[in-house]
């Protein structure tokens, strides 16, 4: 199988030193996997500024959306009600979770080229007293959006409202302060801007939040309530956990920590970013996304003429050493081009150039 740079919002290219750590082998009880456990839980509360009096991290095998649906399936009580923000695919996935597990739910949808008017938000709010919960997507994956969660932050203060922050794409890799802005739950998952493997979720919750939430869950495997009160003992997770994404993500962040902290990386991606967009709006292929609604993570980019076969195009680019993704929109022709992991300048400048050839021969 050919090596290539995986320019996707994740999995993603991973360090040397990542990959590794998953040439051993660990045992789940034995005391130095389970400090590795504690020590991740510590960093990750470092990475958010969030305090360990008022914060707590749970770590959750399987993929964000499991992540998520532990938060929302512990979280939310008969008698609440939680207003989903949507504005791409995994806004939508939400409410499809909060539908399956008979949640009282609303939306709020906006086009996925826009960000949520903060005002409109603050209208359905004053007009539903029963909304209790606010739920959105920071950076949607399925556009490259970065959405405006410090307004939103503030609105859930103002009227008192617990916010869930799905920061599956965006942690890491952009600056969140968590505890400034009041976050009650953040879920992000291993293998995005941390730059691990796929394997397991973590969420970042308010203790005094978590800690009304004993026996609200109707899963037995996803109840965050009773994972983190199993963790809180020694760093045992309650089942079979993944050792070897652990690892991995206990090494990928003491690398983000070498590399300088959230904010260098932030800047690292946003070069990334600016670069390539620049790049290919110079040969014709222009972003979904206007630059003010733009997140560093991964851009949208409409098909550059007619008769345009992405899949051509895909495998001319694959040939040369890097993968790319496709669009996810069903009403325009696109295809996605992520800046996260071990993806640097010189990676972006030779995928343009790679670009501009294929355009060049295929017109």
């Amino acid at each position: 199988m050919k090596v290539c740079k995986l320019l996707t919002p994740g999995p993603l290219t991973t360090s040397e030193t990542v990959k590794a750590q998953m040439l051993i082998d660990r045992c789940t009880w034995d005391e130095e996997y389970k400090s590795m456990t504690q020590k991740i839980r510590h960093q990750l509360l470092k990475v958010a500024k969030a305090s360990e009096e008022l914060y707590t991290v749970i770590l959750m095998q399987g993929s964000g959306t499991f992540g998520v649906e532990a938060v929302l399936g512990t979280e939310l009580k008969s008698e609440d009600k939680c207003l989903i923000v949507i504005n791409g695919a995994y806004g939508k996935r939400m409410a499809k979770i909060a539908e399956c597990l008979g949640i009282n739910y609303d939306v709020y949808k906006v086009n996925y080229k826009t960000i949520p008017d903060v005002e409109n938000i603050r209208n359905i709010i004053q007009r539903d007293k029963q909304i209790s919960h606010i739920a959105m997507v920071h950076c949607e994956t399925t556009t490259g959006i970065l959405n405006p969660i410090e307004e939103i932050a503030g609105l859930c203060k103002e009227y008192r409202k617990t916010f869930i922050l799905d920061a599956m794409s965006s942690f890491g890799g952009v600056p969140i302060d968590v505890e400034n802005l009041g976050i009650d739950y953040l879920v992000s998952s291993a293998n995005k801007c941390i730059q691990g493997v796929p394997g397991f979720s973590f969420v970042i919750a308010k203790k005094e939040k978590l800690s009304a939430c004993k026996g609200n869950s109707k899963s037995l495997s996803l109840d965050l309530y009773d994972q983190w009160k199993n963790m809180e003992k020694d760093g045992k997770w309650r089942f079979t956990s993944p050792t070897h994404a652990v690892a991995a993500f206990s090494m990928a962040l003491d690398e983000l920590e070498r590399e300088g902290g959230v904010q260098k990386r932030y800047e690292r991606y946003k070069k990334n970013n600016k670069l390539l967009r620049k790049r290919l709006e110079d040969i014709g292929i222009n972003a979904y996304i206007c630059k003010e609604f733009q997140s560093p993570i991964i851009t949208t980019f409409l098909f550059p003429y007619k008769g345009f076969d992405f899949e051509k195009f895909y495998n001319y680019i694959k040939e040369r050493g890097f993968i790319l993704y496709p669009g996810k929109l069903t009403y325009e022709d696109t295809f996605r081009i992520g800046n996260i992991g071990e993806v640097y300048e010189k990676d972006i400048k030779k995928l343009c150039d790679i670009i501009q050839e294929y355009i060049r021969r295929s017109r």
